[in-house]
């Protein structure tokens, strides 16, 4: 196994290496959104002007599963149990609630996979290092821990279909929200981003006129921002909303533009792993995955778990 550090980089948030191919995010609810890509044209004419942040903008509630692809419903009478892994301490996604039991959005899907597919579920939470290890030792049958779908644990593991991706998005103060950016919009504008991660490669390839500026951690990009010593931040979405929502932000900044998405630069997305070869249980996870969105399940729980939305 992978060193502590080395496993924490297959993280979809920590590790800045999950996205969605362009065309494939449906956003339940919101037929007209769509994902930017600086190199196609725009729906609309471009609005190189900062406008102001919408002031009563919706929630956008991400969906992966494409309505016209229903997968089938498998053989369900072998599963009896589904025994899951999870994260020991990554809030949202997985904590120990207050009660002392494991609680979070990956936990309270696990739970609505297992009603749909009518088997009974245990959730067991362990170190993210050792999760893959206790799965392919038979010590648990399926993780649901954040874990992003990789070439090298792909080569250990199988994966589901993404339940989750994280886009990656501009951040700036307030009064210079831009609804789209484009690259030409960046020319000369300072942009924050950390050193040596996939969004300042992206932005060496995709927005070449913009003046990057990297940094060694969130904290003092995201203080660079709230200081106007930069005019956007550039990272993962699903952080920087909860930066945005949270105390430490000072209700400064708010997202400008849409999500990025490129999975050349942000990976395949957020998957369930599974034991090599076991597809009656993948199968399983797959087809209930859809269920749950189907059923609008999915909606309610990204709601309760997002109330700034990375999409």
């Amino acid at each position: 196994m992978a060193s502590s550090q080395q496993a924490k980089s297959f993280k979809s948030v920590r590790g800045l290496l999950a996205g969605l191919a362009a065309g494939l995010c449906l956003l339940a609810g919101h037929p007209g959104a769509w994902a930017q890509d600086p190199t196609k044209q725009p729906p609309s004419a471009p609005q190189a002007t900062p406008q102001p942040a919408p002031q009563a903008a919706p929630q956008a509630v991400p969906g992966f599963w494409d309505p016209r692809r229903r997968p089938e419903r498998p053989d369900l009478s072998r599963l009896t149990v589904i025994r899951f892994l999870t994260e020991t301490d990554y809030p949202p996604f997985n904590y120990t609630g207050a009660d002392g039991n494991p609680a979070g959005f990956n936990v309270d899907l696990a739970r609505a996979l297992c009603e749909e597919i009518k088997v009974t579920c245990t959730v067991q939470m362990r170190r993210f290092e050792t999760l893959v290890d206790a799965l392919t030792s038979n010590r648990g049958d399926a993780i649901i821990a954040s874990m992003a779908v990789s070439p090298q644990l792909r080569a250990r593991v199988d994966f589901t279909d993404p339940y989750y991706r994280v886009p990656a998005r501009f951040v700036s103060r307030k009064d210079a929200v831009m609804r789209e950016i484009r690259p030409e919009y960046l020319e000369g504008k300072k942009v924050g981003v950390i050193a040596g991660s996939a969004h300042e490669a992206y932005l060496k390839v995709m927005f070449t006129d913009a003046e990057l500026h990297p940094y060694p951690s969130d904290d003092a990009m995201r203080a660079a921002l709230r200081k106007g010593e930069v005019d956007f931040i550039f990272g993962d979405a699903i952080s920087l909303a909860f930066w945005i929502n949270g105390t430490d932000s000072g209700d400064c900044c708010a997202f400008s533009g849409g999500p990025f998405v490129e999975s050349r630069f942000f990976g395949e997305g957020i998957g369930i792993a599974v034991r090599k070869g076991n597809d009656v249980l993948r199968q399983a996870l797959n087809w209930a995955l859809f269920r749950v969105w189907e059923k609008g399940r999915y909606t309610d729980l990204w709601l309760r778990y997002f109330s700034v939305s990375p999409f």
